[in-house]
């Protein structure tokens, strides 16, 4: 009898799915595959920026091979200066684990890419994301500036925050003042956190836009609900990269 039952919790173990890695954002469908988004921020020596982002150009394709760069941008403006800001994407955790492990035996990348890159930085930054259920990754039309508005949550998480949040953002895709690009919760770094990117076609049509949903009853409705909600946040002026897959 035992073994009958060891043999049916077996066949039974065999048939149960293995658990999906998925976002945890409560609003809408949730994601049910385990792709992320590391975002890395680079903190540079104030006279070796240039030196930095021409030893990227020239070298790129040694760290791309291993993995998607989804975008690479310098920091206009928008807190430190001598900074640059980039997005990778990842299937999952293993993948990860798996690039970093091959990136550590490819010498090439080390001594042309990583060895003579890093004395030009001061501190670097790495922050795990998911694109949240409700939104996917768009690619504006044409080239552009980009602003990546990040806002610090109150405690509680998106079963809190997640429904007015969602209304904020989408009412100002749907009245056309700017383009979302993409909205990541996130996984590991400061909890309670969502990142928005947003494209305009410059600095001075995000000023334009930016300055008519103000005027907006209905986005100042939508925002005034999701404040309630905020602990603090900022905003970044990011410029791509000749190299950068979004432009």
């Amino acid at each position: 009898m035992l073994a009958v039952r060891s043999a049916l919790t077996r066949s039974l173990a065999a048939r149960t799915p293995t658990p999906q890695v998925y976002s945890f954002f409560a609003t809408g469908s949730r994601q049910y595959d385990g792709t992320f988004y590391e975002f890395r921020t680079y903190y540079l020596k104030p006279s070796k920026m240039n030196e930095f982002l021409e030893n990227v150009k020239k070298n790129i394709h040694l760290r791309t091979a291993h993995s998607e760069l989804v975008g690479y941008w310098s920091v206009e403006f928008g807190g430190r200066m001598n900074k640059v800001f980039h997005i990778w994407k990842y299937d999952n955790f293993t993948h990860r684990a798996e690039v970093r492990k091959a990136l550590a035996k490819d010498k090439e990348w080390q001594e042309q890419f990583l060895i003579p890159n890093l004395p030009l930085i001061d501190e670097q930054e790495s922050e795990i994301t998911y694109l949240v259920p409700w939104c996917k990754l768009e690619k504006p039309p044409k080239e552009g500036v980009y602003e990546l508005a990040t806002f610090q949550m109150k405690p509680g998480g998106p079963a809190l925050w997640g429904d007015s949040f969602k209304r904020a953002v989408q009412i100002h895709v749907s009245r056309g003042y700017t383009k979302l690009v993409g909205v990541f919760h996130a996984e590991y770094g400061l909890l309670n956190r969502v990142h928005v990117l947003w494209w305009n076609e410059s600095a001075e049509s995000r000023a334009a836009g930016r300055h008519q949903s103000h005027e907006d009853p209905r986005v100042v409705a939508a925002v005034r609900e999701s404040v309630n909600f905020l602990e603090c946040q900022q905003n970044m002026l990011l410029i791509p990269t000749s190299f950068s897959p979004l432009k």
